[in-house]
Order: C-alpha cells, then sequence, then structure tokens
C-alpha cells in the first residue's frame, strides 16, 4: 500500500511564511494529522537566483494518516482535475515507485485541493510499496486510492 508521504512548498522571500505553512497544514488537518504543525521541518535556503527561500516538508508514515491524505485528497478534486489525473496516471508513477502531485499552493490557502503544473507548488511524492516490487500493482493502488 502507501509507505510514506512526503510534501514539500517553498516559500519564496516575497511571500509570507505563515501563509505558505496553513496551505500545507490544510492537507495535514484534512488527513486527520493531529501534530502536523509541530513535524514541519523549516530549511532556509537560497534560490536559483540568490534569492531567500523557506523549504517547509513533512513526511507521512502512519497507515492512517496516508490513507487519510489519499481520501481527502481523492474527496475534494473537482470533476476536471480528477479526470485530468486519471489521464495522467501512468506519467505521474515513476520507477521507483513515487506517485507525483503537484497541487497549487494559493488554492491551498483558501482551502481547496487543486492540481497543478507549476513549479511553485505543494508537492506530493506519494511511495507505493508492493512485494515483490512491481508497477503494475503499484499502478493499481494508486488507481484504487486517487482515481
Amino acid at each position: 500500500m502507501i509507505h510514506h508521504i512526503m510534501l514539500r512548498v517553498i516559500a519564496h522571500a516575497t511571500e509570507d511564511t505563515s501563509r505558505v505553512r496553513e496551505a500545507l497544514d490544510f492537507f495535514l488537518l484534512g488527513a486527520g494529522v493531529r501534530d502536523g504543525r509541530e513535524r514541519i521541518e523549516e530549511l532556509s535556503a537560497e534560490g536559483h537566483h540568490g534569492n531567500p527561500i523557506t523549504i517547509l516538508s513533512v513526511q507521512l508514515k502512519r497507515k492512517a494518516e496516508c490513507l487519510g491524505f489519499a481520501r481527502f485528497v481523492r474527496e475534494n478534486f473537482s470533476d476536471e482535475d480528477l479526470e485530468l489525473l486519471r489521464g495522467e496516471m501512468p506519467e505521474r508513477l515513476d520507477e521507483a515507485q513515487l506517485f507525483h502531485l503537484r497541487f497549487d499552493k494559493q488554492a491551498a490557502y483558501l482551502q481547496q485541493v487543486k492540481l497543478t503544473d507549476s513549479s511553485d507548488a505543494i508537492t506530493a511524492k506519494v511511495k507505493i510499496e508492493t512485494y515483490p516490487k512491481s508497477r503494475e500493482k503499484a499502478g493499481a493502488i494508486v488507481e484504487e486510492l486517487f482515481g
């Protein structure tokens, strides 16, 4: 099933980090993560053009949290996003069995789940675990969880 989920978002120098944190927290609360705020790691870094950025990340490892995240995302997708995701599922699952999602950061701040192709997004990497390792089985799990 799901081994773990890594959520990550960048707060640019022009953004209020607390608002970006709220956008990330929207997904954690939706997934039923009670101590999410305390688990968010914050790292100060330098962007590509030398600008200061803050990287916020959190990893979900508990089974209930991972399933809660998948359920929350699935239940809050628009019909349009669900159709888009269904069409792109094979491309979003890589050889390491990581399923990649990007959520609109501004929409999350407004309490909405919306897919985006922007690089300025909340990224989710959902690690799917199968024994033995099988891309086909992983794809079936992704379809069951998110499709």
